[in-house]
């Protein structure tokens, strides 16, 4: 298992301008998307790679390229899916599933109504995406649907963490690389993270 806290300064930038209360739907949608690209541009640095032949204009040559592991990126409903794009703008040929949880406001508890899995996903690298985790129930509830479903080479891609959030998945899920792009102070007595940037799926879907 590993953690990785994203101390880019692009992707700094852009937390600060996505927790801005002045930024509109529009700039958060694309900042979202934006940060998901360079997120996963290093999340698949362990993709495998083969060795091929290749013409040139000049003459041959021996190069790599990827060994044809297939990718499936799975958004946590509804606000993940605010990351689907920036992961298929690098990697176009992935098939997107959806689970879709939301979480009593009582308990905290998280209660699934959706799990749809591309085929053979027991065979796929899987991104599941999330932009806030919180307490840590969504996703690590999403994570044991795609496990019983034979998945089995996941990571989780988030934006913003907190640390009871990213304890509780890590103990859940060892096996889970995990990458965000900002770990946070904590969560507030309503289980909301702080400083965090606010209900993200309200911000990315103009629903707020």
């Amino acid at each position: 298992m590993k953690v990785t806290v994203f101390d880019h300064p692009l992707i700094q930038h852009k937390i600060s301008i996505m927790r801005s209360v002045e930024t509109s739907c529009k700039e958060f949608r694309e900042l979202v998307k934006e940060v998901t690209m360079f997120m996963c541009y290093e999340s698949l640095r362990d993709m495998p790679l083969k060795d091929v032949e290749v013409t040139t204009p000049l003459t041959t040559c021996k190069t790599k390229m990827l060994a044809g592991q297939e990718i499936a990126v799975v958004p946590i409903l509804r606000a993940g899916l605010g990351m689907v794009e920036g992961v298929l703008e690098l990697v176009p040929t992935a098939k997107v599933g959806h689970i879709g949880l939301y979480r009593d406001e009582v308990t905290m508890k998280p209660h699934a109504y959706y799990c749809k899995l591309p085929k053979n996903i027991d065979e796929r690298c899987i991104i599941v995406t999330d932009p806030m985790l919180a307490t840590g129930g969504s996703a690590v509830a999403a994570i044991n649907f795609i496990k019983e479903r034979g998945g089995k080479n996941i990571k989780f891609m988030c934006m913003i963490a907190a640390p009871e959030g990213l304890k509780v998945l890590t103990e859940a899920h060892p096996d889970v690389d995990v990458y965000c792009a900002h770990l946070d102070e904590g969560l507030n007595e309503h289980c909301y993270i702080l400083p965090g940037l606010g209900d993200a799926g309200d911000r990315i879907f103009g629903t707020k």
